[in-house]
């Protein structure tokens, strides 16, 4: 009977990986928090951040933020430490959630390049049908303009190359792709609706 009920309260666990790129890097860090209070009785999100997103984080002082509302967070020491490939091989995490994904790390996983933490585990998840959901953050050809840390605005182009790695992702079995911070709600509330109960 305790064991059922140890089972019964045990928190189902997601992998949220941060790269290096910070357009829009607050906003994402704001929904996860809004998701992690809304769901913590039954979900726990670990955080994985990559070397560049260590720094950019920093840059844009949300590193603490970031730290007093998840308790888990690990920074890349390479592509297999922390182990996280293996995690999610073993099925420790519903999914893999990248957000943001840099173009960079886009291409890589597009192209099966294992080379990071975070390529390296969104490669060895899908070999084991663990389900990746990657926020890019050069999403649609075109001007975006995203906010620097001193509150700035830069204008960048979105080129062809880097859409086009995006939509090979699209083409991938079990990689959903997203559109901005404001589509990651809806993933949760697809595997955990419950907890929004």
């Amino acid at each position: 009977m305790a064991e059922e009920h140890v089972k019964a309260t045990k928190k189902r666990k997601v992998a949220w990986g941060i790269t290096g790129g910070g357009d829009k890097i607050a906003e994402f860090i704001e929904v996860m928090k809004e998701i992690q209070k809304e769901c913590e009785r039954m979900v726990e999100v670990q955080v994985f951040l990559s070397k560049a997103a260590e720094i950019v984080l920093k840059y844009y002082r949300l590193e603490d933020e970031l730290r007093q509302n998840f308790a888990k967070v690990k920074v890349e020491v390479n592509s297999n430490t922390p182990f996280l490939a293996s995690w999610m091989q073993i099925h420790k995490y519903e999914f893999l959630l990248i957000a943001p994904a840099t173009s960079n790390t886009v291409s890589k996983i597009a192209n099966s390049i294992g080379d990071t933490l975070l390529t390296n585990a969104a490669i060895m998840s899908l070999k084991a049908f663990v389900p990746v959901y990657i926020a890019p953050t050069d999403y649609r050809e075109g001007i975006v303009h995203t906010k620097l840390p001193n509150g700035k605005e830069m204008k960048l182009r979105v080129r062809k190359e880097e859409v086009e790695q995006v939509k090979k992702l699209q083409r991938m079995e079990n990689v959903f792709v997203l559109e901005g911070p404001q589509k990651i709600p809806e993933v949760f509330k697809k595997w955990f609706g419950e907890a929004w109960l």
